[in-house]
């Protein structure tokens, strides 16, 4: 059974459809890679995936469960996580409190019993929880350091730190390699390499090919809210389909 799967999933503006009749499959333990020219209706599919909008029509099932429509943050408390194409940090926290942000979005005690520091236990196990992520993605030496301060390759890496921290089995992971240098973008495809080793199934948008290529086990690609093509890179970099999609048509390409 899949992680992941979506089944004749719709979504519509009006008359606009964004999505359309997408049915795919995501396997537990692969990076899974979501493509297409702009204007395919990736960011869509992760908003109705993720539970920002509603299916028009088809379902969403999450390890087998129908989770179509139920809002955020159930969803990722069922383990399905996503970042953002912006960061949404809080760029006034520190790198801890971030991290411990995410931390606390499975802690069961309430805002009294924190106050009134019934809950000590389980502020001493974020911490230490904290610690260990912020290990993970070298970041242990900046962790008081406060995040507006932080290069743009730390702030992405924080992002995905701040992910992890809320324990997912899917992570949807937004353009992350946006506005990065190829140092960055290595430094990036490396550890996203090293959540996956966490067990970490992952389902990614992205621009850059080269970072998809380098990283996805199977590549979907969106067209005008349809399945244009699905395989491994290899399949989808000698699709003539997707070169056109990409490209245009050869004569446009001569033409250019």
């Amino acid at each position: 059974m899949p992680i992941l799967e979506t089944q004749n999933l719709s979504r519509r503006f009006g008359g606009l459809t964004a999505v359309d009749n997408l049915s795919m499959r995501i396997e537990g333990g692969t990076i899974h890679g979501l493509i297409g020219p702009n204007g395919a209706g990736k960011t869509t599919t992760f908003n109705v995936i993720s539970g920002f909008y509603a299916p028009s029509s088809g379902k969403v099932l999450y390890n087998g469960q129908d989770i179509s429509g139920l809002k955020t943050s159930a969803i990722a408390a069922l383990g399905l996580v996503r970042t953002f194409q912006g960061t949404t940090l809080f760029q006034e926290f520190t790198v801890m409190q971030n991290v411990l942000v995410g931390c606390h979005l499975h802690a069961k005690a309430g805002f009294v019993s924190r106050v009134l520091g019934r809950d000590q236990a389980e502020e001493r196990a974020a911490r230490s929880k904290a610690d260990e992520i912020l290990a993970f993605f070298d970041l242990e030496d900046r962790a008081e350091e406060v995040t507006m301060n932080l290069p743009h390759g730390h702030q992405r890496t924080l992002g995905i730190a701040v992910a992890l921290a809320a324990d997912p089995k899917l992570l949807l992971l937004d353009e992350p390699f946006t506005g990065m240098n190829p140092e960055e973008t290595h430094h990036m495809m490396e550890l996203i390499r090293k959540v996956r080793d966490q067990d970490v199934t992952m389902l990614l948008v992205e621009h850059d090919m080269q970072a998809v290529m380098g990283l996805c086990d199977r590549i979907t690609v969106l067209n005008f809210g349809r399945l244009l093509a699905e395989g491994s890179p290899e399949e989808i970099r000698n699709n003539s389909e997707v070169i056109e999609a990409y490209l245009g048509t050869p004569e446009h390409v001569a033409a250019h």
